[in-house]
């Protein structure tokens, strides 16, 4: 992590990742051979049929402009430009009947697609 980085320990007011999906983003870690020290990325990019499509991956290092966060020992990036659509956006995971993977709640979003990958702000 770079020493322009915000690292703000703990709950982010920003973003919220719930639990559940915390425990998943940890299994999947484990069980790909993640290294520890990696951090979630989280961001939007341009696409879908709404607009914008959420992004997740693992990255192994910050970015100086990256907005940085912890949750429990994940740490989690966001870039600047995605940071602005994702604000106050929490990050869930389900297991329902109606399918499994993760969902973002975000509160920016004007207009979803059918299949919830996808939002307009």
């Amino acid at each position: 992590m770079s020493e322009d980085t915000k690292f703000v320990p703990g709950v982010s007011e920003d973003i919220n990742i719930t639990d559940k999906a915390l425990s998943e983003i940890k299994r999947i870690m484990k069980e790909n051979n993640i290294p520890e020290n990696y951090g979630l990325r989280i961001g939007i990019k341009g696409g879908g049929c709404s607009g914008f499509t959420y992004t997740l991956g693992f990255d192994g290092e910050s970015n100086a402009t990256d907005n940085v966060t912890e949750f429990d020992g994940v740490q989690v990036f966001i870039d600047m430009k995605s940071f602005l659509y994702l604000s106050g956006t929490e990050l869930d995971y389900t297991d329902g009947l109606s399918g499994k993977g993760f969902v973002f709640n975000n509160p920016n979003a004007k207009r979803t697609c059918g299949c919830g990958s996808s939002f307009g702000a």
